[in-house]
């Protein structure tokens, strides 16, 4: 199922097995005897009886403890976390019981069981716009204050990079509450001016899996795995020239914010990243001043009321906080997003116009383009041609050996030959791994349907070149068509100015976001594949044991990459314009970004090289100049975001979770979830069919020329007329707003989503929303 558009009504019933699934687990709590559950607290029913919260929130959790012998432990080692700012509440050590008797006291708004999350894993500045050759673009202006913080919630930092240097930056603002724990490896001079925090949060993963090894693992906010690193150095990290990986993308790495603070809360180890601890990170962030989350990770999708993170995001916007989330790497299939909740900006992964080209030069005289970042010894000749093997069949079934997994190639076969390995299951560069320890001199990485002509390069251990699935067919029939098929493989460096470019990578995940179809995911893409950022100083920049190579940079592919481009593009958004709110930053990026790649061609799909479309990239590609300067903003107040949870069939005790502390209740002021005020437009005609006509509202506030004009235009569509009043905006002042209604009405109801977009113009700004129309289909 490549393509939403191809059988709507298999990716409709796609939608529902999901949904089907999702109750299924949430219904299926088995019986262990202590598992970590995350406890939400209603703070204002606290007695007066008790001092301050925690003494309550403790006693609560002591009063339905069992008797038994097996439960009589201490009531505070039950307490995993106290959370006391983004969200109230904590997290304990309980059984199913316990858990199912807490949950009915007076004072407790909700409990989640632990959830398990993954991480979703110097070209891209200059890619971006951010800096030129002559340095005279506003980007480039040393701000005068450096008072934003981002928090990085990750597996950490290596704070001896030289892209955490703080030569230059003033003293770490007042405002500023953070602390720069200790532990093994990690001293207080560790943190600086650039890295002003930096805490550890491993309760709930030490309460779900035993105690952490501390010999293997650093109990500290020190980065042994490099994921938190690099992206903590995307976002943020100083200028470091002649930054590259072994010769590869030689250059000036920096962050999207160089002038911004860091602040580490290391939450991701060994074994996953657990959302309890998450939870604690994002709470202790906001108490600590951070004006900018940037989150890597995702562990599926819940309903909005039963997804701890998503509240947590919640709570810190309504402090204030841009909540920047991966999108997750689930692609091409549709409905793979996580982290889809309106209030968190959503990030898919597109590629640069920088590659790392490789060929392989066949028997026959054919070449084959593909990517490759091996260097090192190699045996192989490129004027000499090596047999080709392949231990799969031509048939479209994947088989171990073809996927060249552990212990599936028979070193007698393989031995002294260039071997074809087929992609999925088992990390690429371990593919690699096996072919070396068989005896192979080299292998061509070949993607299958699923990858289609993304590649995505690696550092190998032995000379490897990934090629495409058209590619991948043609060799394979070569070989499997002759009888002595041979090959050779030749490593090209780096080019730049690659076309088309960006593209949207195959693996970023895509809409429609089944939670609410009338909001529009992703929200936007950004660079997320071949990044080069700092590294760790632990592992090898494959990652794998029998590699000890050290490098300062490594290059990584991911949405967990482009999170952090737009996580540090909003810290410099809230730099230049500190009064503006997490949407109006929100509304800035998506409404600038574009959908026409370097070629002026509509954005690529990179598993189907056709265009792409709004489930795909969402609003476009990342424009951080224009975003500067947008022109118009759609905000959305906290109340605005509730009034969208009213309109989704919550239950009083679902829409309590977000009512909390500021008492919201709901004042029904949308009529339909498709009229809060986002920057996107998805118009849903119900199964009805005599439903012919929907009205959106929206609301736009100039924060361009006090005196403008804008005038609109609309895409034509197939199945809908659509009508925008008033036509033109007239305004008179900065920060005034007006309001505006889309009429879509049917024309002929079409049996997939129709795509286009909504453009406001003054001459000067350019205002532009992803408009989806989707019909679904009658019951």
């Amino acid at each position: 199922m490549k393509k939403l558009t191809k059988n709507p009504m298999k990716w409709l019933v796609f939608i529902l097995t999901i949904s089907v699934s999702f109750s299924i687990v949430f219904s299926a709590n088995t019986q262990f005897t202590k598992k970590t559950y995350i406890i939400q607290m209603d703070k204002s029913a606290m007695p007066k009886s008790f001092s301050d919260h925690n003494e309550w929130y403790s006693s609560k959790v002591k009063s339905v403890l069992s008797n038994s012998v097996d439960a009589d432990i201490d009531e505070e080692e039950r307490i995993v976390y106290n959370y006391q700012t983004a969200f109230h509440g904590v997290a304990a050590r309980l059984s199913e019981e316990e858990a199912e008797k807490l949950e009915l006291e007076n004072g407790v708004v909700a409990i989640f069981p632990e959830t398990k999350y993954q991480l979703h894993t110097t070209r891209s500045p200059m890619f971006l716009g951010l800096e030129r050759q002559d340095s005279t673009n506003v980007w480039s202006e040393k701000l005068a204050n450096h008072d934003v913080v981002v928090g990085v919630l990750d597996t950490g930092i290596w704070p001896e990079s030289q892209s955490f240097n703080d030569t230059g930056m003033t003293p770490v603002p007042p405002h500023w509450k953070g602390a720069c724990e200790t532990g093994r490896g990690f001293m207080k001079n560790h943190c600086n001016r650039k890295i002003v925090g930096a805490r550890v949060f491993y309760h709930g993963y030490e309460a779900a899996t035993g105690k952490i090894n501390e010999q293997g693992e650093y109990k500290s906010a020190r980065d042994q795995d490099g994921h938190g690193t690099h992206t903590a150095a995307t976002v943020a990290g100083s200028p470091v020239r002649g930054a590259n990986l072994l010769g590869y993308a030689y250059g000036t790495a920096r962050g999207m914010a160089p002038g911004a603070r860091i602040a580490a809360y290391k939450v991701c180890w060994i074994g996953g990243c657990f959302s309890s601890d998450i939870l604690s990170a994002v709470d202790r962030a906001v108490a600590d001043g951070v004006s900018v989350l940037s989150i890597s990770l995702g562990g599926g999708v819940s309903p909005y009321y039963h997804d701890s993170l998503s509240i947590a995001a919640f709570g810190a916007m309504e402090m204030g906080v841009f909540v920047s989330c991966s999108a997750g790497n689930a692609g091409p299939d549709p409905v793979s997003l996580t982290n889809v909740s309106p209030w968190i900006t959503t990030v898919g992964a597109s590629t640069m116009d920088r590659d790392f080209p490789a060929t392989v030069k066949l028997g026959n005289g054919r070449s084959l383009t593909g990517v490759s970042l091996f260097k090192g010894q190699t045996t192989l000749s490129t004027n000499k041609q090596y047999p080709l093997v392949y231990m799969g069949t031509n048939s479209s079934s994947l088989d171990p050996s073809s996927l060249c997994l552990e212990g599936t190639l028979d070193p007698r076969r393989v031995a002294g030959k260039i071997v074809i390995c087929d992609r999925g299951i088992s990390p690429r560069v371990q593919k690699g791994q096996v072919v070396k320890n068989a005896g192979g001199v080299g292998m061509i990485l070949s993607n299958t349907a699923v990858n289609g002509e993304e590649l995505v390069a690696d550092c190998h251990l032995l000379p490897a070149v990934a090629i495409g699935e058209r590619e991948g067919r043609s060799l394979k029939h070569y070989l499997l068509t002759s009888s002595k098929a041979t090959a050779t493989l030749a490593f090209l460096g780096t080019r730049l100015g690659i076309h088309p470019s960006p593209v949207v990578a195959a693996f970023s995940s895509r809409g429609p976001n089944f939670l609410s179809l009338e909001i529009l995911k992703p929200d936007l893409v950004a660079p997320g594949v071949n990044i080069l950022a700092a590294w760790t100083g632990k592992v090898s920049p494959s990652s794998l044991p029998t590699d000890r190579r050290r490098v300062k940079f490594n290059i990584l592919s991911g949405t967990s990459m482009s999170c952090p481009h737009v996580s540090g593009i909003a810290a410099y958004l809230k730099a230049r314009h500190p009064e503006w709110s997490p949407s109006a930053i929100k509304s800035a990026l998506m409404t600038t970004a574009y959908v026409h790649d370097n070629t002026h061609n509509p954005l690529q799909d990179a598993s189907t090289a056709e265009p792409s479309n709004a489930y795909d990239h969402g609003a476009g590609h990342i424009n951080p100049i224009k975003a500067l300067d947008p022109g118009l903003i759609y905000d959305i107040e906290a109340q605005d975001y509730f009034e969208f949870l009213c309109t989704q069939n919550l239950s009083p005790s679902q829409l309590k979770v977000f009512a909390k502390y500021a008492n919201r209740s709901c004042q029904n002021s949308l009529v339909n979830p498709g009229d809060l005020n986002y920057p996107a437009i998805s118009a849903v005609f119900p199964e009805n069919t005599s439903v012919s006509a929907l009205t959106i509202h929206r609301a736009v506030t100039n924060v361009g020329s006090p005196v403008s004009n804008y005038h609109v235009l609309v895409s034509p569509f197939k199945g809908s007329a659509v009508k925008v009043e008033p036509e033109t905006l007239k305004f008179t002042r900065k920060m005034q707003k007006l309001s505006y209604k889309v009429t879509f009405t049917t024309k002929s109801r079409q049996t997939k989503p129709e795509f286009g977009g909504l453009v406001w113009k003054d001459g000067v700004h350019r205002v532009r929303s992803p408009i989806v129309i989707t019909w679904l289909p009658p019951m």
